[in-house]
């Protein structure tokens, strides 16, 4: 019986790992590198990789551009850190909540030679941890030191196999469901799942008994500790919650998805440092960009997978985001209809609903 890893084992066990600070071997053709999170790292682990290769810090090109930065690879910048670059600047070049308190952290060095491809995976690699997307990469000379450090017990990734398994469809399955009355629909059942990668479980709401061959109502609603749970003012997903439950509730069927995807999907941590920049004047997407994310860094193909999971092709969906529907429609779910859900406006969130329609392309 083999005891082998697989890709998404090992994959998930490398996220853990540099939430912990601990560091991993990515391996790609000839090219080996040690990488570690610029937020986990402490100073004896910062010692360890500088002392395994030359060490860059990885940080992606909305980030560099803030930090005036040149990205000559494009979507990454790869900052060349010699002795003098201290743990205490790493983190700060890192993490954008200082920047107005302390802008002078250049110049950088960046490299414009060789592959990038190590460094776009240890990025890749933070945010699926939920991390900054910042990234200490120390190059090793070869495979022979990456099998070395195998040895030693150090996760190793394939970073070819790793992207070959993401292009995959999506493996997603069913763990357990049962009846769970709500105040807007007493029929109504919670289904979770769980990916097969590793990362965090999703749920489908399903209120009453909506035919497979039928379009029902739907929602893919993103997690929203602030909005769904505290009622924070600064959103408007309490109030979208509440709207298409209710709404499911009358028609007495349909399908609310919840998914843990917390802050456009750079989760709970990284949201709150987003607050944080908005605090300081900048509007939602400028607050992800000084941060290095995208606008949104959701996968909504999860919700797709779920719904096939359930046995629908077809939906009506509550939602005021296009993408959404054109990632339904690119995953193999029609959308017959599109059911706007404006609901939530307060004075608190009225500059935030503003820069949804004018920069993210809702229709509000």
């Amino acid at each position: 019986m083999s005891l082998e890893l697989s890709i998404e084992e090992q994959v998930a066990r490398a996220r853990a790992e540099l939430r912990l600070g601990a560091a991993v071997v990515l391996a790609r053709g000839d090219a080996a590198a040690l990488a570690a999170s610029a937020e986990t790292v402490g100073a004896a682990r910062l010692a360890a990789l500088r002392a395994a290769g030359p060490t860059d810090l990885a940080i992606t090109a909305w980030r560099a551009q803030t930090l005036k930065a040149r990205a000559y690879d494009g979507d990454v910048a790869r900052i060349a850190l010699d002795d003098a670059f201290p743990l205490a600047r790493i983190r700060a070049t890192a993490d954008p909540q200082t920047d107005l308190a302390s802008p002078l952290k250049g110049p950088f060095p960046t490299r414009r030679e060789g592959d990038a491809g190590l460094h776009r995976a240890a990025i890749r690699l933070a945010k699926q941890a939920h991390l900054l997307p910042a990234a200490l990469v120390a190059a090793l000379p070869g495979p022979a030191e990456a099998e070395a450090l195998a040895g030693r017990g150090l996760t190793v990734i394939d970073v070819d196999a790793w992207l070959a398994a993401e292009a995959e469809a999506l493996d997603i399955a069913g763990v357990s469901a049962a009846r769970v009355p709500l105040k807007s629909a007493q029929a109504s059942r919670v289904h979770v799942f769980r990916p097969g990668d590793g990362s965090e479980e999703h749920y489908a709401v399903e209120i009453g008994a909506p035919a497979r061959d039928a379009a029902p109502l739907t929602r893919l609603h993103s997690a929203c500790f602030t909005g769904d749970v505290l009622g924070s003012l600064k959103c408007d997903c309490g109030p979208q919650l509440d709207a298409a439950l209710a709404a499911m509730g009358a028609a007495n069927e349909g399908v609310l998805l919840y998914l843990n995807q917390e802050g456009r999907g750079i989760g709970l941590a990284n949201k709150m440092r987003a607050y944080s920049l908005q605090d300081q004047g900048f509007d939602t997407v400028e607050a992800n960009h000084r941060l290095g994310f995208e606008d949104d860094e959701r996968d909504f193909r999860i919700g797709a997978a779920i719904l096939r999971r359930l046995g629908f092709s077809r939906i009506r969906l509550m939602t005021n985001n296009p993408r959404k529907v054109g990632m339904m429609a690119n995953s193999g779910i029609e959308v017959v209809e599109r059911a706007p859900l404006i609901v939530g406006a307060t004075p608190e969130n009225e500059n935030y609903l503003r820069v949804k329609a004018a920069k993210s392309g809702h229709l509000l």
